[in-house]
């Protein structure tokens, strides 16, 4: 028995990985239970070891071996046991270091069974769970379907690694394009912002590192072989690719395509922008249920605020009615058009601070006169003259 186990150990070692001290000291510590069980739960100086060599069992207690004759058969169906259970906990580890490391890659595998709405994916070696909330509401699948989906978590739990698969993700969308478009790999293109709504639509917004490379054609491939081959993997939804400016306005333009913008108020401080687009665009840049403005304003990262020109004009006039009008001032009447009132005269009276009918039409004939040049006669017919232009 002492034979079959150390080759049994000296195998796990080279197929597994698992180091024979970690065998050895798991059956000893499985032993040494069993031993007090037998020897009593009181004895608590009991010692069991292994002889790395040879593979003999020894049972001590107050510095004595003790023989018993249970112990050889509770000995090969213990370390089987442990040695069961070291094999699953190390297959675990393997499973659990290889995935973590492909955390934020792509899996396949194959629809296995239906657990009260989540997919359980088979991936071989072990098994993977994509949740309700990851899957695209568009999406059926059957069991067996072969299913390509994007790693998003990978924990430990006492059964074992759990793997988090996702196909609603913009992660997913974002990883599709970097398999598929080499300029991405290269770091020659960049993908600066991803928007999803999963099933629907996609916006992504990318850039070129090298001028004579266009970002866009870039992913959309020749006759758009690239962009298809990714469609095809979502179902059909809709990817929208647009090249990303530093400048806000333009930004905005690609953004909110195909819609067309008239005019834009931007916000720098709240991030946001009023777009005031014609009547016949309206519904363009809105999109289906707000399908293309939300996509566009969480591209940009900026709130947005989509109004038509009739709005806006309608807008500033209820905000016009609102306002109290000012008081007309009545306009001040030219001293040059009364009677008697010549170049000189004009100049004469301006200086005397006397340049409004009204002021002339409050004087009387002596506080003209006064002014030099001005007769009597002269000032009684201006006088004469502002008083019936004031209808007095």
């Amino acid at each position: 028995m002492n034979a079959e186990i150390l080759a049994i150990i000296d195998s796990i070692e080279r197929e597994k990985g698992i180091p024979k001290d970690t065998l050895f000291e798991a059956i000893e510590s499985a032993l040494l239970s069993a031993a007090k069980k037998i020897l009593g739960k009181d004895k608590t100086d009991i010692t069991v070891t292994i002889d790395r060599e040879s593979g003999k069992i020894k049972v001590e207690s107050g510095g004595k071996e003790v023989e018993s004759g249970e112990f050889g058969r509770i000995a090969a169906q213990t370390a089987k046991q442990v040695i069961i259970q070291k094999i699953r906990e190390a297959e675990r580890e393997i499973i659990f270091g290889d995935y973590h490391k492909r955390l934020g890659s792509i899996v396949t595998g194959s629809v296995h069974r239906f657990e009260r709405g989540n997919i359980i994916v088979d991936l071989g070696k072990t098994e993977a769970i994509l949740p309700k909330s990851q899957q695209c509401p568009t999406e059926r699948y059957k069991q067996g379907d072969r299913i390509r989906a994007y790693v998003l978590e990978v924990t430990k739990t006492n059964r074992g690694p759990q793997i988090i698969l996702s196909r609603s993700s913009a992660a997913f969308v974002k990883k599709l394009f970097e398999l598929e478009v080499p300029e991405i790999t290269e770091g020659i293109v960049e993908i600066k912002s991803i928007s999803r709504e999963a099933g629907e639509r996609t916006k992504m917004s990318v850039y070129s590192k090298d001028e004579k490379i266009d970002p866009v054609g870039a992913c959309v491939g020749m006759r758009g072989n690239r962009v298809k081959d990714i469609v095809k993997e979502l179902h059909g939804e809709k990817i929208d690719i647009v090249r990303w400016n530093v400048e806000i306005g333009e930004y905005l333009k690609a953004a909110l395509s195909p819609a067309e913008i008239s005019k834009t108020n931007i916000n720098k401080e709240k991030k946001s922008i009023e777009v005031i687009v014609k009547k016949d665009q309206l519904s363009i840049a809105i999109g289906k249920h707000g399908q293309n403005v939300r996509l566009a304003s969480r591209l940009i990262g900026w709130e947005l605020d989509i109004r038509s020109e009739e709005e806006v004009k309608e807008a500033k006039k209820t905000e016009k009615a609102k306002k109290p009008e000012k008081p007309k001032e009545k306009p001040k009447s030219a001293i040059k058009t009364l009677d008697g009132v010549g170049k000189k005269a004009e100049g004469v009276l301006v200086e005397a601070g006397l340049d409004t009918v009204e002021k002339i039409a409050s004087l009387n004939t002596e506080d003209l006169t006064k002014l030099s040049g001005i007769g009597k006669k002269t000032a009684e017919k201006i006088i004469k003259s502002a008083k019936s232009k004031l209808g007095e």
